[in-house]
C-alpha cells in the first residue's frame, strides 16, 4: 500500500498533467467517462482530479456534464 504522501504526489502529478493537456488543446470538453478513457484513470481518481481543478477555478462543468477550461467561451 502506498503512503499518503505518495498518493498526494501522484494526485498532484495527474493534476499538472491534465491541466497542461487542457492548455495544449483549446476547446477540450470531456465528460467524466471520456476523461477516464483518455487518461486511463479509474472513476474515483478521475473525478477527484477534475473536482480539484474545478474547485481551483481552472475547469468548470457545463450543463451537458463536460469539463472545460473555465475561461472557455463555450456555454
Amino acid at each position: 500500500m502506498r503512503s499518503p504522501d505518495a498518493l498526494q504526489e501522484e494526485l498532484a502529478m495527474l493534476t499538472r498533467r491534465i491541466r497542461s493537456e487542457y492548455l495544449e488543446m483549446p476547446g477540450l470538453a470531456l465528460t467524466l467517462r471520456q476523461a477516464q478513457r483518455l487518461w486511463a484513470l479509474d472513476a474515483h481518481t478521475c473525478r477527484s482530479v477534475l473536482e480539484l481543478l474545478s474547485e481551483s477555478k481552472f475547469l468548470r462543468r457545463t450543463h451537458q456534464g463536460r469539463y472545460v477550461c473555465a475561461t472557455s467561451a463555450t456555454p
